[in-house]
């Protein structure tokens, strides 16, 4: 079974994985799930500044029903998920981590 993302219409597999992760937003989902593990709706707002509910729900949502990331329980009663790096948001470490290294080369902080 093909287990790959369908991105219609962008034959270049640059544009395709920029299509999946080029926001910003959606960029720093995954850094914080890489840097810190499996995290809540309120993480996430609590380390974005600037991120909107809507915003923030909305980019989670597409992360998840790109299979990038994954919902998993935490709490049985009431029921609550926490948001987990998918087999294919794993693969991402080296994109993250290249996108880390390249800032810390070439811009700073004022």
């Amino acid at each position: 079974m093909d287990n790959k993302t369908v991105i219609k219409g962008i034959r270049c597999p640059v544009a395709r994985a920029v299509e999946v992760i080029g926001d910003k937003w959606a960029s720093l989902i995954l850094r914080d799930l890489f840097m810190q593990g499996p995290r809540r709706f309120q993480d996430f707002a609590d380390s974005l500044q600037g991120i909107s509910p809507n915003v923030l729900s909305s980019r989670i949502k597409k992360l998840l029903e790109l299979d990038v990331i994954k919902t998993q329980q935490y709490s049985v009663h009431p029921p609550r998920n926490e948001y987990a790096l998918s087999e294919k948001g794993e693969d991402l470490g080296d994109v993250i981590a290249g996108l880390r290294d390249w800032g810390i080369k070439h811009t700073r902080d004022e």
